[in-house]
């Protein structure tokens, strides 16, 4: 990271924003392309965890993929001023890499569904039907590699 005095090295930081965020950006790579997706997802344990149909692009990318890259923000917020190269923004953001695993077995998909429906509902306790379960697909994204960087509040500030 260029600017260090920027940069977020607590777990405990990085782990609250992806917590406290409400959507992951996910990058794949199509052919000669960057290909960005917008997700609702949960966190837990070093793990990100995305649900979707079982069909179309992101799907096709993630099932050809290794790795995929990951940014989620909080605490943003436009700081006008009164020369237009002044603006700047507040922020919290993480971004990272990690490896794709699709799961497969019902327990799996149910534990990684609760986990993203706790993260919107604070609920855990959640009934999957067996046939909504059968068509959804279920991806943990493990973690290898995450930094955090803040811009424009001080460490003491809590927005």
């Amino acid at each position: 990271m260029r600017r260090k005095d920027k940069e977020i090295t607590e777990k405990t930081k990085i782990d609250s924003i992806l917590k406290e965020s409400r959507i992951c950006r996910l990058g794949m790579v199509d052919g000669d392309r960057a290909y960005v997706v917008p997700v609702n997802f949960g966190y837990r344990n070093n793990s990100l965890y995305i649900h979707s149909a079982s069909g179309g692009k992101k799907i096709e990318l993630l099932k050809n993929s290794k790795g995929v890259t990951f940014q989620a923000d909080i605490d943003t917020e436009i700081v006008s001023a009164e020369k237009a190269c002044r603006f700047t923004m507040k922020y919290r953001s993480v971004m990272g890499y990690g490896r794709v695993v699709f799961l497969q077995t019902e327990e799996n998909k149910r534990e990684a569904l609760n986990i993203i429906m706790e993260k919107y509902s604070g609920r855990r306790d959640w009934d999957f039907p067996d046939r909504e379960l059968a068509k959804t697909v279920l991806i943990r994204i493990d973690i290898d590699e995450v930094s955090g960087k803040i811009s424009g509040w001080k460490e003491e500030e809590n927005p």
